[in-house]
């Protein structure tokens, strides 16, 4: 074993039902330095963070710490041993001191009673965190800090811990440029204590700025591992997303109709003097980082999120969106990123789910219909191909593409002629997303307007008509199908 690595993976594989997330990954870590890992949303590196770090176990491969084998059972080992990770959702004690965050589960104790030591966990945490220059008094609650102030406590928590490594997962997506500025500041004086740092981030500038060494990942695969001085930024991006369309998009050129939405100048709490307009018979992309304001952009034009300022104009008419209802009542419907959370009632049947919001469809008068009912139903689950085995079976079993399509068949049941698709094949099968396709595409052919977003290059690349690039809350570009590439797409979004 090449003692000139603190941490090595090799031969990492890690399968989920019908994904195989990740695939012979192999990863060498030295002390003292930072070594960035990157890849597109799905690419495999939270995963194979997550083995490294114990929440995992690996189907096959080892990893070795200091030229030992290691397996580790809990996350509670993986910090014995000398990993530490600070995740990019904080998950800190709110109601507790920044003292008893940093130590917990390893508060000093008095030398008699084994009583918690008060006074001395606050004199340690002090000092830990006047080492990162953080001006914050330890006694304070860590729902009263920022975001920054909390990442500081965990990179305290994590020294406290005598970490060797520590795992960043996208430390600055919450940080202004003053906050990064002080963030990498003390990862110099980490790499300085010899204190290695395993850097997840899609801001390519600032990779190029701290890192020592960069992996690349793609769909699941260990792509390559160099010294950052051997990649510029656009090479970067070649890397990242080097790969081809695939076949399984079927999507035709269309002659377009009348503009049905504008948005004007709509601003928000995280995206500001958004325009663009969308055509019936018409899909518009929007891609950028997770993170970028894509979402809430979208969720603002379906009432989710509240409007600041702009105009919404629907089918030439400025509208007001202040809730769901609303937009539905304006022909427009969310296919939402999180469909079990927001789409579904998951302990409901299928039946119930697909007319949930259109029982008026369903009833006379004030009755509910079952003849009727069952009669749409039964419709929606042929159009849709919908794979069930009674429209009384429980959502909550079938299948995630089945689940979509009830997501779907409950918009189109309103009469949404605007329809917003968030990430609408997360989570499903190639052979579940090819159906999704089909449907979207057989959708604006019927002089539908469709919003696309997606983490996922291939499908915004695949699918739209045109494509509007987000970063930071702003609309970067706009790309006609035929100029937008993917390494296009992803300069404009790291930018």
């Amino acid at each position: 074993m090449n003692q000139q690595y603190i941490l090595r993976a090799e031969n990492i594989s890690k399968s989920f039902p019908g994904v195989k997330a990740l695939d012979n990954v192999q990863i060498s870590i030295e002390r003292g330095k930072v070594h960035a890992v990157l890849g597109e949303n799905g690419a495999g590196k939270s995963t194979l963070m997550k083995i490294l770090i114990g929440m995992l176990t690996p189907d096959s491969g080892e990893i070795y710490y200091k030229g030992e084998r290691i397996k580790f059972t809990s996350v509670h080992d993986a910090i014995k041993t000398g990993l530490s990770m600070i995740h990019q959702e904080l998950l800190p004690f709110p109601e507790l001191s920044i003292a008893e965050n940093i130590f917990m589960g390893n508060e000093p104790t008095s030398k008699f009673l084994g009583w918690i030591n008060q006074k001395e966990m606050n004199k340690s945490a002090a000092l830990l965190m006047n080492k990162l220059g953080a001006k914050v008094s330890v006694t304070k609650a860590m729902k009263e800090l920022s975001i920054a102030e909390m990442q500081m406590a965990e990179i305290a928590k994590a020294i406290s811990n005598k970490a060797e490594i520590i795992i960043m997962d996208e430390p600055t997506s919450a940080l202004s440029n003053r906050e990064v500025d002080i963030l990498f500041g003390i990862i110099e004086e980490l790499k300085q204590q010899g204190i290695a740092i395993i850097y997840i981030s899609h801001k390519l500038d600032e990779i190029l700025r701290i890192s020592d060494t960069i992996t690349i990942m793609r769909d699941g695969k260990h792509i390559t591992t160099c010294d950052k001085s051997e990649l510029d930024h656009d090479q970067l991006i070649a890397l990242i997303v080097g790969r081809e369309l695939s076949s399984i998009f079927d999507k035709k050129e269309i002659n377009p109709g009348e503009v049905v939405l504008s948005v004007k100048g709509l601003t928000g709490a995280k995206f500001k003097a958004i325009n663009f307009n969308v055509r019936s018979g018409e899909m518009v992309g929007i891609a950028g980082l997770m993170g970028s304001g894509r979402t809430e952009i979208v969720n603002a034009i379906y009432g989710l999120e509240k409007i600041l300022k702009g105009e919404i104009i629907v089918k030439g008419k400025k509208v007001k969106i202040r809730s769901p209802r609303d937009a539905i009542k304006n022909s427009i419907g969310l296919v939402s990123e999180d469909r079990k959370k927001f789409g579904l009632v998951l302990t409901s049947t299928v039946k119930h789910n697909i007319t949930i919001s259109s029982l008026r469809k369903c009833s006379n008068g004030p009755f509910l219909n079952l003849k009727k009912e069952n009669q749409i139903v039964d419709e929606q689950i042929q159009k849709l191909s919908i794979k069930t085995s009674s429209p009384d079976q429980i959502v909550n079993f079938l299948s995630g593409g089945n689940q979509q399509k009830i997501v779907i068949s409950k918009v189109l049941l309103n009469d949404a002629d605007i329809i917003i698709f968030d990430e609408p094949t997360r989570g499903i099968d190639i052979g579940a997303k090819s159906e999704i396709y089909r449907l979207m595409t057989q959708l604006v052919k019927d002089g539908k307007a469709i919003i696309l977003i997606s983490s996922e290059l291939t499908e915004i690349l695949g699918m739209s008509d045109r494509i509007l690039v987000i970063h930071e809350g702003a609309i970067k570009v706009e790309l006609s199908k035929a100029e937008a590439t993917q390494e296009l797409i992803m300069k404009h979004a790291m930018a």
